[in-house]
């Protein structure tokens, strides 16, 4: 409401008594009347405040209200001020003209007509009033634009989030239909296949060593389907901060060198050759299932990517931290797939690989990371993958922190 904006009044006059009768003419609870004795005061006055107007008395010794209302008209703050002058002279002087040259709004002659100032004072006290509040409207609309367009740039993102998080889930049914059913499609066959031969009563399927390979071939479909399984419920761990860290002390060099050995057979269906190098034993307080899940990540990436060169493999101590390489010399990853391929389901495109369920380095970033570390790629196209995994050493008896 417009009663609610205080109005502050200045007025200015050599003489104490006319500042006196004057402010108790205008004064009002509304109202604050601030009172000048000299140009100068007046001047230290209009720097602190903001008025509604300004009452000047033109005969002032020093600057005059003439001259005071021109210093007024030249500065930013005070230009719009309105202006009423008071003069006691006679009118035969022609003050008034001499003050609408200076900027006054109005032009009083004492003695002053008490029913004139109080209307006069009243309508632009109303004006400034209906300025203020005009200009708190245009203000609370601004802010209202600027909240509104900030609502509709959330929403807008909102709704492509929402629309990447429906493709992102299409594409990732779509993909663990596809790994589900390779693994299944092999344990489907091998069924039919013994089925066939139970029925033509065909014992000669079923020797020692063909119920060796058949059980081989069954837990290999087995753990492919296990591992996608606990690919994805790891990842529902990592959403809602359940993943397990639980630390013990083991040397990294060794478990690297056991997974090595447990990849024997898929090293060799990927016909290639994996180096191995630990100069020294590194040992560490790490989640040793979970590092060993980080390991074989990386090494089924190489083996996935490598294009059939060489893999190398190193653990070894750098200052504080202990690292694990694992490099291949396959088709490489372009920057820009840099800085997506740790990022849920991604997966660099390569039409000669089977692809996975695009979670391996989003886990094992998590995994890494879960241990106060980091995991980071080096690459160009055409020239192999250097994936380098950096975590830090503690010295004997303590541990990481546990995050479930």
């Amino acid at each position: 409401m417009l009663s609610n904006i205080q109005a502050k009044l200045l007025i200015v006059d050599d003489l104490p008594e006319n500042l006196l009768a004057l402010e108790a003419l205008i004064k009002r609870e509304d109202r604050t009347v601030y009172k000048a004795l000299s140009a100068d005061e007046a001047l230290s006055l209009l720097l602190q405040h903001e008025f509604a107007m300004a009452i000047l008395d033109v005969q002032m010794p020093g600057m005059n209200g003439f001259e005071l209302a021109e210093l007024m008209r030249g500065t930013e703050k005070t230009k719009n001020i309105p202006i009423i002058f008071v003069s006691a002279a006679g009118r035969e002087l022609n003050y008034a003209f001499k003050g609408y040259e200076s900027g006054a709004v109005d032009f009083l002659h004492k003695p002053l007509d008490i029913h004139a100032v109080k209307s006069k004072v009243n309508v632009f006290v109303d004006l400034y009033r209906q300025s203020k509040a005009m200009k708190q409207q245009v203000e609370a609309l601004e802010q209202s634009r600027r909240e509104q367009e900030a609502l509709l740039q959330q929403l807008q993102r909102t709704q492509g989030e929402l629309e990447q998080a429906v493709r992102m889930r299409d594409d990732f049914m779509s993909i663990v239909a596809h790994e589900v059913r390779t693994p299944l499609n092999g344990l489907i066959l091998e069924t039919q296949l013994r089925k066939m031969h139970l029925a033509r009563d065909n014992a000669a399927a079923f020797t020692l060593d063909k119920m060796h390979a058949m059980v081989d071939r069954d837990e290999r479909q087995i753990k492919s389907l296990i591992r996608l399984i606990e690919d994805m419920l790891d990842v529902s761990r990592i959403r809602t901060g359940k993943l397990s860290i639980r630390p013990t002390r083991f040397n990294l060099a060794q478990l690297v060198g056991n997974v090595l050995q447990n990849f024997a057979q898929q090293i060799e269906a990927a016909e290639t050759e994996v180096s191995f190098t630990a100069a020294e034993p590194v040992e560490g307080n790490w989640d040793e299932f979970r590092i060993e899940q980080v390991v074989s990540n990386l090494l089924t990436n190489a083996l996935r990517y490598g294009g059939k060169s060489p893999i190398q493999v190193r653990v070894y101590r750098e200052g504080s931290e202990a690292r694990v390489e694992v490099q291949d010399q396959g088709i490489g990853i372009s920057e820009e797939n840099q800085k997506r391929i740790f990022q849920q389901f991604e997966r660099v495109s390569a039409k000669t690989v089977v692809a996975g369920l695009g979670l391996g380095l989003f886990i094992s970033e998590q995994i890494v990371a879960a241990h106060g570390g980091s995991i980071v790629v080096e690459s160009k196209i055409n020239e192999g993958a250097l994936f380098r995994v950096c975590l830090p050493l503690q010295e004997n008896g303590e541990t990481n922190a546990t995050s479930e």
